[in-house]
């Protein structure tokens, strides 16, 4: 979760003044600072290639761009929006939600809306298909390689590392073809790293680990009755995506080894999927050129299998608007009696006072704390 003060989490739990700002730039220099919208929300999910994406609405139909450098045209504008909270003594807090390049503006030319679309800047990666075969040979690590791969479209992106320790473990060989997506490229390193990569509300590349529901600190209560934030849930519960056994494979004919793979299954006494109990037997498979021995298999299968066996609990929430939840993020749910850990799968939040702010969650661990 973006860092806020423990007032403003008090805050959303009270009468409150909502702020929302939308800055357009162009080529790195602002266009159009605090653009006038009569409605929009920014939604983050982590099932996504791209984060983050950004809908808006404008009323004045003026702002409809028709020359290829007007502030909402769609030759490398961006959109970069805020939300947060203005206190009784008029101070301000404000959280990022995201910096996002304009897809698609529509709207009728005399009568207006304008409405229009943004997404985060995976999109630009992804937009940048290899040319040419392109190989992780000549870089040490799987950042160093990660880095490079980012950086050859956009020089100047911010590319953090936020992986316990800064791990930086050696990046096996591995090429892909012209034509190849350059960002499927990149989150296969991140994978063979046990880490993933997105876009952050603060437009950097963040390299991190799996979140993990059950030992992860809880980023945000949301509690029903007074002082709560939580207005609603539902809750679903599937087998579908549970599995208790990952066979991990590798093949790569540029580092020239041969195939390797290895499988990790669920042998816990008392895990309600464990392998052969109850729950029955359910494979998961998965593979990547770059891991080119059994151990690096294993580790992958060992990795996968954590989040193979968790729980799909799909639970939705409508609570009080939260702008500083990102979608990596734990929050623990405080109702009917219970408590109970979830990870923020996806969240919409609204840009106006009125929009409804949902939250999607998977996991489901019972809390004792």
């Amino acid at each position: 979760m973006y860092a806020v003060t423990t007032a403003f989490l008090t805050a959303l739990a009270t009468s409150h003044t909502m702020v929302a700002r939308v800055d357009a730039y162009y080529a790195g220099a602002p266009t159009l600072p605090n653009l006038p919208f009569t409605d929009g929300a920014v939604t983050v999910d982590r099932g996504s290639k791209t984060r983050r994406s950004l809908s808006l609405t404008i009323a004045d139909p003026r702002y409809l761009p028709w020359a290829a450098t007007d502030p909402l045209a769609v030759y490398g504008q961006q959109l970069v929006v805020s939300r947060g909270i203005r206190y009784a003594n008029g101070a301000e807090e404000v959280v990022p939600l995201g910096t996002f390049r304009i897809n698609e503006p529509t709207g009728d030319v005399r009568t207006g809306p304008v409405t229009l679309t943004g997404t985060s800047m995976e999109c630009a990666i992804i937009d940048d298909k290899f040319q040419v075969p392109t190989s992780t040979r000549g870089y040490g690590g799987c950042v160093d390689a990660i880095t490079a791969l980012v950086r050859q479209t956009l020089p100047d992106s911010i590319i953090v590392n936020l992986t316990a320790g800064t791990r930086n473990p050696t990046c096996a060989v591995a090429t892909w073809d012209a034509n190849a997506d350059r960002w499927d490229a990149v989150t296969q390193i991140a994978a063979a790293m046990q880490a993933e990569i997105y876009v952050d509300a603060q437009n950097r590349f963040v390299i991190t680990d799996l979140p993990d529901v059950v030992n992860g600190t809880v980023a945000w209560d949301i509690a029903e009755g007074e002082g709560g934030t939580l207005l609603s849930e539902s809750r679903t519960m599937s087998r579908t995506a549970v599995c208790n056994a990952v066979v991990a494979s590798g093949e790569n004919s540029a580092a020239g080894s041969a195939p390797v793979s290895a499988i990790s299954k669920d042998t816990s006494l008392t895990s309600p999927t464990r392998w052969g109990g109850p729950y029955g037997k359910v494979t998961k498979s998965i593979s990547s050129a770059l891991w080119t021995t059994v151990g690096a298999c294993q580790a992958a299968a060992d990795y996968a299998l954590f989040d193979a066996i968790a729980p799909n609990i799909q639970t939705s929430i409508a609570s009080l608007p939260n702008p500083a939840l990102e979608g990596n993020d734990i929050i623990r749910a405080i109702s009917v009696g219970r408590k109970y850990r979830y990870l923020v799968q996806s969240v919409t939040v609204p840009l106006t006072a009125t929009g409804s702010f949902a939250l999607t969650l998977r996991g489901g661990k019972e809390d004792a704390a």
